[in-house]
């Protein structure tokens, strides 16, 4: 099972008058990237926050929200009318310095954080209980979204790496053809220089063999299968982080694919190996993305 490295989890709990709803979202990042949002009066929990979500989250840059509200409406809330003021004065003059309007001016300001205040107070044990209940579920929802997400990356996967060995079986029979055709041209040189009966056919058929030595596909054809084949182990893995070593392997994949279009010396395996290359580049952006 191959899990995503985007994610998104929400889940929503309450609390004697409390609303308190926990987010979790993640993007693409090599290493693990947290960034936490909760009222103050959580503060003293972050550290027991962090740790909860870096041990069921092993890379990527993670957002983690947890707002609280009052089923009460406005109850337990209220406008910092100083802090608003200030605000509201600073920002006035700047727009009549500027000839702005000032329309949606208030709306603006009450989105300032610590405009609006909460009413803060101690959490206890229940509370902290409840928290702790809402985050799991938001987890749990988390990575079921991954596994869904995973699911069709390895699936992409999967059909790309058979795109190249499908490619890989269609260079044979265009390997006989390349070595006449550098048996050819390598004839035709030789008589545009010399005469044919200067020739000597035993150190013609020497060079051809030197040449065709250099051009030997064979071991690149017999890794980049391996690597395959190997790449596809991985992904059966029982393990839950397969994405580094997913991406090690892809790298040994486009050193045999480009040491194989070197040594082409054919414009159709030069065409197969393009293939090869562009399926090998969606792999690759599918690894970035995976665990």
């Amino acid at each position: 099972m191959l899990l995503s490295m985007t994610g998104y989890g929400r889940a929503t709990n309450s609390y004697e008058s409390k609303v308190i709803t926990a987010e979790v979202r993640s993007l693409n990042s090599k290493f693990t990237d947290m960034r936490v949002k909760i009222p103050a009066n959580y503060r003293e929990k972050e550290h027991q926050l962090r740790r909860l979500i870096s041990e069921r989250i092993e890379r990527g840059k993670i957002d983690f929200t947890i707002d609280v509200k009052s089923m009460h409406g406005d109850e337990g809330f209220g406008l910092n009318v100083p802090l608003f003021k200030r605000y509201y004065q600073e920002l006035s003059s700047i727009a009549d310095s500027m000839d702005m309007p000032k329309d949606g001016l208030m709306g603006a300001i009450l989105r300032i954080p610590n405009v609006i205040m909460t009413e803060e107070s101690g959490m206890d044990e229940n509370e902290w209980k409840a928290v702790e209940k809402t985050l799991e579920e938001a987890l749990v929802n988390f990575d079921m979204f991954r596994q869904a997400e995973g699911a069709v990356i390895e699936e992409d996967m999967r059909l790309r790496v058979g795109n190249i060995r499908s490619a890989l079986q269609l260079v044979d029979p265009f390997e006989q053809e390349r070595i006449q055709l550098l048996r050819n041209r390598m004839r035709q040189n030789l008589e545009e220089f010399m005469n044919k009966e200067n020739i000597d056919e035993n150190r013609f058929e020497q060079e051809v063999i030197f040449y065709l030595e250099k051009i030997d596909i064979t071991e690149e054809k017999v890794r980049l299968e391996q690597h395959c084949v190997y790449f596809l182990e991985q992904l059966d893995a029982k393990v839950v982080s397969k994405g580094r070593t997913l991406s090690f392997i892809s790298q040994e994949m486009g050193r045999e694919i480009n040491t194989l279009g070197a040594k082409a010396y054919s414009a159709e395996i030069q065409k197969l190996v393009v293939k090869m290359k562009d399926d090998l580049e969606k792999i690759k952006e599918q690894v970035a993305n995976s665990v």
